[in-house]
């Protein structure tokens, strides 16, 4: 009974989600009745169980349709940032082999570039929601013309999302599709009823961007199970405070750059919210402040868990309020399977020792179930553990305590986390180094009180005359017409020469520690 189907049918009136700006419901009778006749669209363009869609949308009503929609027509969906550049678009969808393309009007600088410049050549039919432009059909009136009939053939779909690697281009993790009922049960529902206590009756608030992996698959499971999402088309901390009054909000998620924003809202505007329905606040995907996590508890309340995590579906850990109280700066224990520290010939290190992070699976657990990397096998195996069939890593750094509670005290191999989005800066160093000007570049993550880092730029020039404002601001241009602004320095320092070794690899870390100081390279 783990879909909206069985809640539509049940109770068709219920709000299955309500845009938070605009005010819109969608009730689950009109999520079913939708995406029913998506997935009949999707079926008229010939789409078959194994095919994909991909979604390039800011936060809107259509969003979670289009996701459902495949889910029940047994197709892969791949949602991009809306925040991407037209080539970064064109990159992902192309990889992950979309045969449909779903944008909307909300993105149309962007979705007029795909068409004009020769993008998304793979792609069969472009639709846009809320309007349309040259080139792209009118999503609204190609569903509506369809029958809101179940297709014959529902099969469960899943989706195919990306998660950057250290270097290069974001890679898609893809798993096989099950081949099973579209209500079978899945993981992530253990973990919302059993560990969060989510039912039926829960009101979840869900104040970040749809396409990143937590707050796609967090919505899906809260409306497996028949529960109502409050969908926020920003954040911004007085609006998710009123939200958790307005809507008696019980259960919501965060990232700690929002937890830091909250904090530093006037007092008088905290303190005038009833936030007494709230009982579970989760939050992941950076590591959080310790004295911000310490005043949000003393504020809130012990409602708030913390996870670690990533999009591979590897490994799981998680701790309460009072266990973090107990283990300042953890990210808590895994929940199944085991965690090990390694050294990097893969030898286990003790407690207490840094060196990468495994996830070995649970006993009954089969491996060659095990993730991997769409179209990159190298990526792929260096994921595993050199001798340990199972094990796998996300690439981070951490520790374990002598009570068996994680600690992460590195990135992944110098990955930014700016604002909880990962920032990969390799992307950036591949663009600045053609810069006719530029003989040499490391791109690394800085402090930044608000976002935990920002990312910064350091520019051996060609000519140390260069050197100065002017060529910064060329630069800064230079990398933000070809690559997203958020994975784009916000600033230049130069250096007459970086450190490299003779074989040519970059001493990074040498580079960044003259920011970072005695300090771990993470969230301070």
């Amino acid at each position: 009974m783990f879909h909206p189907c069985h809640h539509a049918a049940k109770n068709p009136d219920k709000p299955a989600y309500i845009m938070a700006s605009t005010g819109e419901i969608v009730t689950y009778g009109e999520l079913e009745d939708r995406t029913n006749q998506a997935a009949q669209l999707f079926r008229a363009e010939g789409l078959v169980p194994g095919d994909a869609i991909a979604i390039f949308m800011e936060n809107n009503a259509r969003f979670l349709e289009l996701c459902w929609a495949a889910q029940r027509a047994g197709l892969y969906f791949t949602a991009a940032s809306s925040r991407l550049t037209a080539p970064e678009v064109d990159y992902i969808v192309s990889d992950c082999g979309a045969k449909l393309f779903f944008t909307s009007r909300e993105l149309a600088p962007i979705a007029e570039e795909l068409v004009g410049g020769g993008f998304l050549k793979g792609v069969q039919k472009r639709y846009m929601i809320n309007g349309k432009d040259d080139g792209y059909e009118s999503y609204e009136e190609a569903r509506n013309g369809m029958p809101a009939t179940r297709i014959a053939d529902e099969t469960a779909g899943t989706d195919m999302l990306y998660s950057s690697g250290t270097t290069g281009r974001p890679k898609g993790i893809r798993r096989k599709l099950s081949g099973g009922p579209i209500d079978e049960g899945e993981g992530l529902l253990n973990l919302v009823t059993l560990l969060y206590g989510m039912n039926e009756e829960t009101m979840y608030l869900s104040p970040a961007p749809l396409y990143h992996a937590a707050p796609l698959r967090y919505n899906m499971s809260v409306q497996r199970i028949g529960g109502t999402c409050i969908i926020m088309d920003h954040f911004d901390p007085a609006g998710a405070l009123e939200l958790i009054e307005k809507h008696k909000i019980t259960h919501s998620q965060w990232v700690p750059t929002m937890f830091v924003r909250m904090l530093k809202t006037p007092r008088e505007e905290l303190t005038k919210y009833d936030l007494s329905s709230h009982k579970v606040a989760i939050h992941a995907a950076a590591p959080c402040p310790v004295p911000v996590k310490e005043q949000m508890i003393d504020w809130w309340g012990p409602i708030i868990y913390e996870y670690y995590a990533g999009s591979e579906g590897n490994g799981f850990c998680q701790l309460t309020s009072e266990e973090w109280l107990e283990h300042k700066g953890s990210v808590g224990k895994p929940l199944l399977g085991s965690v090990h520290i390694c050294d990097d010939e893969g030898k286990e290190l003790p407690a207490g020792e840094a060196g990468s992070i495994y996830f070995a699976p649970a006993e009954d657990a089969d491996p060659s179930e095990l993730f991997e990397y769409h179209n990159d096998p190298d990526k792929t195996k260096e994921s595993r553990h050199p001798t340990k069939r199972g094990w796998s890593t996300l690439g981070d750094v951490g520790r374990v305590d002598e009570d068996g509670y994680l600690y992460l005290t590195d990135r992944k191999a110098f990955m930014i986390i700016s604002g909880g989005v990962n920032i990969y800066p390799q992307e950036a160093e591949n663009i600045l180094i053609t810069h006719p000007r530029v003989a040499d570049v490391a791109v690394i993550g800085v402090p930044n009180e608000d976002f935990g880092e920002e990312v910064k730029a350091v520019v051996q020039p060609m000519d140390w005359n260069d050197a100065g404002p002017e060529l910064e601001a060329e630069l800064l241009e230079f990398c933000r017409s070809q690559l997203a602004q958020m994975k784009c320095p916000r600033s230049v320092d130069f250096d007459e020469e970086l450190p490299r070794h003779p074989t040519g690899k970059l001493y990074k870390r040498l580079v960044r520690d003259r920011y970072w100081g005695n300090r771990d390279s993470k969230i301070v």
